[in-house]
């Protein structure tokens, strides 16, 4: 999929050259080297805690570097001293995955929020001048919305697209270096074509594109050149018309990709511990299954399906306008404080809002629902929960120099085994994941439902909902499938292929049309 070039379109925009940076514990970066070319769409990969973010961020001057030189479109300076105000006149932008839009504002304000609303000679607004710069942006970037409809009633890749002219707004006959930070992440697979075809069209403008993303296959689709990280280093680099994903997945994790895939269940599973009954509550509408001991349930549907409701509804989040939640043959009822206490547990999409505490230590994340155990009498046993944390640590791979860092230090998928490791170690009977590998690498990915796995092989299960059609079919025993609130089939068996889920999720009978 890579674009032909001129000679001047391949002239280097960034350089990076020996960039050092050492956090309390840790060094972040050690000497990396990087180039990126105007016109070309140049991918950054690597596992969760590799050094990507930290890059980025020094990059667009927001955490100074402690070594190391840079040079932007030609123009060199000490990384130590780059600023947030001049790499953005250096032409360095960033997009990140949840753009700082306003979404009960227009895109024609939200525009000129980014750059300055244009003024009459009475100083007020002129409206006129808004709508008329919003419309010539939105066509130079063909985008395909109106000036005047709200952000919060576009879709999410339209939303990213109008992030995107935002920031370019004040860019005329120059280049940038434009940084897309997991532009995909939160898409649900009908609009991730959108975005890949946005960051080429933008490499054919003559920008130079910085595309960081876990999903190797996007990466293989729009990129021309890849930069795999590894512990801080740069530890390759390749040319996606030269490269296979398994090699790629090699590269990335130093493991082949036959020994990261997931393993069905290899043991016939148990009677059913949780039952759904005729469950009706919000946009869910009479769903009706049963999850067996030992058996990981993943639930695929488009967004809006109500597959987020569902889990919500079973967990007691969501009020119930009918139907029935069983445990084990015991009715759950009275929120989610019973739910929790009687063994099912659930991890939100938005771990940071819904389940992580940002400001609190890796242990204390980790500790939190079961500190009763570590009290005899009037003892707290603080040396026992350290032991038991760095044990747990080891046990889930989570990568923190210590257990005493704040949470919000670790990469997205540290901080969610942190998370499963809490719920995993109250001895949860059911574990409910809403998007578990979200913003998470290919081996993250692995290690979470490797332990999911060992969970449900001590007698659990788990109900797994997930927009990743492939990940479904890698990692699950059985899936249901949800369009509009209402379950329309289940699959199992060598019937759970990505393309077998693609054509129910997309088609009314379940047959390509």
């Amino acid at each position: 999929m890579s674009a032909v070039r001129t000679e001047t379109e391949s002239a280097t925009a960034l350089s990076v050259q020996a960039l050092r940076k050492v956090f309390p514990g840790t060094q972040a970066l050690k000497d990396v080297d990087l180039t990126v070319r105007f016109g070309e769409v140049h991918a950054l990969v690597g596992g969760n805690g590799c050094g990507k973010s930290t890059l980025i961020k020094i990059l667009s001057g927001v955490v100074p570097a402690d070594a190391g030189e840079l040079t932007f479109n030609g123009r060199q300076l000490p990384a130590a001293e780059l600023t947030a105000r001049a790499a953005y006149e250096l032409g360095f932008r960033v997009v990140h995955q949840d753009p700082p839009l306003y979404p009960d504002l227009s895109v024609a304000e939200n525009i000129a929020l980014g750059g300055h609303y244009p003024t009459a000679k009475s100083t007020r607004i002129a409206w006129g001048e808004v709508r008329r710069r919003a419309s010539e942006l939105i066509e130079r970037f063909r985008i395909d919305v109106d000036p005047g409809t709200l952000v919060r009633d576009l879709p999410v890749s339209v939303r990213t697209q109008v992030a995107i002219a935002t920031a370019l707004q004040d860019v005329k006959d120059d280049r940038c270096i434009v940084a897309l930070d997991e532009p995909t992440a939160a898409l649900p697979a009908a609009e991730v074509g959108l975005l890949l075809s946005t960051a080429r069209r933008l490499a054919e403008m003559g920008h130079a594109i910085v595309f960081i993303s876990h999903r190797l296959d996007e990466v293989m689709a729009a990129a021309d050149r890849v930069t795999v990280m590894r512990d801080g280093q740069v530890f390759a680099e390749h040319r996606t018309s030269e490269l296979t994903e398994a090699v790629l997945i090699e590269s990335i994790l130093g493991r082949r990709a036959d020994e990261i895939r997931g393993q069905r269940a290899t043991v016939t599973a148990g009677e059913p511990i949780l039952a759904v009954s005729g469950l009706s509550a919000g946009p869910v509408i009479d769903v009706s299954f049963e999850v067996r001991a030992g058996e990981i349930l993943g639930v695929a549907g488009l967004l809006g399906s109500g597959r987020t409701e569902l889990l919500t509804a079973i967990y007691g989040g969501l009020e119930r306008s009918a139907g029935e939640v069983t445990l084990a043959g015991r009715p759950l009822r009275g929120g989610m404080g019973p739910t929790i206490e009687a063994g099912v547990v659930m991890i939100p999409e938005d771990r940071a809002r819904g389940a992580a505490f940002l400001d609190m230590t890796v242990d204390d994340n980790m500790d939190i629902g079961v500190l009763n155990r570590y009290w005899r009498g009037l003892r707290f046993r603080r040396a026992q929960m350290r032991q038991d944390g760095d044990a747990l640590r080891a046990r889930f791979g989570i990568k923190a120099p210590s257990g005493s860092v704040e949470m919000r230090t670790l990469s997205g998928g540290n901080q969610q085994k942190t998370i499963l490791a809490r719920w995993l170690r109250r001895d949860a009977s059911v574990l409910l994941l809403d998007e578990p590998s979200q913003g998470v690498d290919v081996g993250a990915r692995a290690d979470i439902y490797g332990a999911i796995r060992t969970m449900t092989v001590a007698g659990g299960a788990a109900v797994v909902v997930t927009s990743d059609l492939e990940e479904l079919a890698q990692f699950v025993d059985r899936a249901i499938v949800l369009r509009n609130g209402r379950l329309i089939a289940q699959v199992s068996g060598e019937e759970l292929t990505a393309h077998r889920l693609n054509e129910l999720v997309h088609t009314q009978s379940g047959k390509p049309s």
